[in-house]
């Protein structure tokens, strides 16, 4: 069953080229863990410090070991220092029918 992960930042101005550097390490490395697919990174078109990574795993087993991977937590850390108030995650599981 596939699973969506929704993470959305708010982030400092002006630190756009730092942000964006450190999400394309994060999703790079996120390419070489099993079960991922693919992700994407949104912003909102009338505030581009909100930003919304959408990441699609294959089952989300596979997501919470890279959740707690030591690089991944690593660069959370680094990000946080660019952004306002905490990172927010959603976890979505497909619904069989």
């Amino acid at each position: 069953m596939a699973a969506k992960i929704l993470i959305k930042r708010q982030w400092l101005e002006g630190q756009a080229g730092e942000i964006f550097s450190l999400l394309n390490k994060l999703r790079t490395t996120a390419r070489n863990q099993q079960g991922y697919i693919t992700g994407e990174t949104l912003q909102e078109h009338n505030n581009p410090q909100k930003t919304l990574v959408i990441g699609t795993w294959e089952h989300i087993q596979n997501w919470f070991p890279w959740k707690k991977n030591t690089e991944r937590r690593q660069r959370e850390a680094m990000l946080e220092i660019h952004q306002e108030g905490p990172t927010e995650y959603g976890e979505y599981v497909s619904v069989s029918k």
